[in-house]
């Protein structure tokens, strides 16, 4: 493969990428989303970022009823054709895991997308991707932001008859929700890892 061809993703086509292309594309780098049609490549994450992740996956793997849901990091869920974000954190239903070569989730099997918000991504994180969820039909939403080092965290239900979602509530030091399962999350413990 000539040097031209291997990163011939940097000329998108002129209607824009598909969610399908996402698979195709040789020498994409890791993490590309698809947004609108236009891959967004993500920038080197800080370490409250992984911490975050780590915490959110191991709290949320140890409290969700393993028969019903299952909980990924770092996969794409397709919205749509033009739509192929990849949230930092997903709880998707157990049904939904067939292949183990699959490199996405569809909307549908997505009960919870949790974003953790870098500076890079605060545009994106606070306002496009929680609107293509909510258009997808994601039943719930977390945007994590880093206030002085420590987790607030946003939670949102869809509101099926708008179509979009509204606020639950906003933790700091411990997260605690009875849907989509009962949850009781120390934030906290992100001081200690």
């Amino acid at each position: 493969m000539s040097a031209e061809s291997a990163f011939e993703w940097q000329r998108p086509p002129a209607e824009g990428f598909t969610a399908d292309d996402l698979d195709q594309i040789p020498d994409l780098p890791s993490h590309a989303e698809l947004i609108d049609g236009s891959l967004i490549l993500v920038s080197p994450q800080k370490i409250f970022h992984t911490l975050m992740l780590d915490l959110l996956t191991q709290s949320l793997r140890s409290q969700a009823p393993r028969s019903k849901y299952l909980v990924r990091r770092d996969m794409s869920v397709v919205l749509n054709d033009k739509q192929r974000p990849e949230p930092d954190v997903i709880v998707v239903r157990a049904d939904a895991e067939h292949d183990m070569s699959g490199t996405w989730y569809p909307a549908e099997a997505v009960i919870l997308a949790i974003e953790v918000v870098s500076p890079e991504s605060l545009i994106r994180d606070r306002h496009r991707k929680p609107q293509l969820y909510a258009e997808a039909g994601i039943p719930y939403f977390w945007r994590v932001e880093n206030k002085d080092g420590k987790p607030v965290v946003y939670a949102y239900a869809l509101d099926p008859a708008i179509g979009e979602y509204t606020p639950l509530t906003i933790f700091r030091e411990r997260v605690q929700l009875p849907d989509p399962f009962p949850l009781d999350i120390d934030l906290t413990e992100i001081e200690r890892m």
